[in-house]
């Protein structure tokens, strides 16, 4: 998976070096392709061969193993999408690694993948996919959170939070001891290695939106970090 916009967007360019290296139809765009769409229809048809005897569909989902081209939220997009395999049974897992295109990428950096796109890109791409292949797993912690709104909904939601099933805000109620009233919205979501609120947040969001509406001003990590720095 290839977040274009991560970082100093080398999603374009680095798509195309993917495509050296492996097939087209391994290499998603997630602007095009979700991963909930993947998790969805592309295991799912995987799941559906292998039920039907297609040995190769069989060893395939076993082994498949996920690359992540982006910062932290893109990883943890996915993730966020990945672990729907646990709650519905449809085991394994697959592990993922990840190609460090964002600002800070610390959870790339905790797991050893690296704090930083390398300036010969080329030729650790290739490094990064060998590595994906042969890198141990290593198990990571995840929390839910639960956001509680005394009034409105959230109108643009980001990729980590989704409504709140009337299943779901009746069990939260009855953990913080408070009833939900009918003008309250809550959501929930699964976050990784940090989870900002406050000052940080607004930061974040506001560098995020700034992104979107100047592309061009997300040249690079160190600029973008600068620029957060100003925000």
């Amino acid at each position: 998976f290839v977040n274009s916009k991560s970082g100093g967007r080398h999603g374009p360019e680095l798509k195309v070096r993917l495509h050296e290296l492996i097939s087209k139809e391994q290499v998603f765009d997630l602007s095009v392709v979700k991963p909930s769409d993947f998790v969805r229809y592309g295991l799912g048809c995987l799941e559906r061969l292998a039920d039907q005897g297609d040995n190769c569909a069989k060893d395939i989902r076993a082994n498949l193993r996920i690359m992540v081209a982006g910062g932290d939220g893109t990883v943890g997009w996915v993730l966020g999408c990945l672990q729907e395999l646990n709650k519905s049974k449809r085991e394994p897992v697959p592990p993922t690694g990840i190609i460090p295109l964002g600002t800070g990428n610390d959870l790339a950096r905790s797991f050893g993948w690296g704090g930083s796109f390398p300036f010969g890109w080329r030729s650790a791409v290739k490094r990064y996919l060998n590595k994906a292949v042969s890198a141990s797993v290593v198990h990571l912690d995840s929390w839910q959170a639960v956001i509680r709104m005394p009034e409105g909904e959230i109108t643009e939601l980001p990729h980590a939070l989704k409504k709140a099933e009337p299943a779901d805000q009746l069990e939260f109620s009855k953990a913080s001891g408070s009833e939900l009233t009918e003008k309250a919205s809550c959501y929930k979501g699964v976050f990784y290695n940090y989870l900002s609120i406050g000052m940080d947040a607004q930061v974040a969001y506001g560098f995020h939106h700034l992104r979107d509406e100047k592309p061009y001003l997300a040249q690079g990590p160190v600029a973008n970090k600068v620029r957060k720095e100003l925000l």
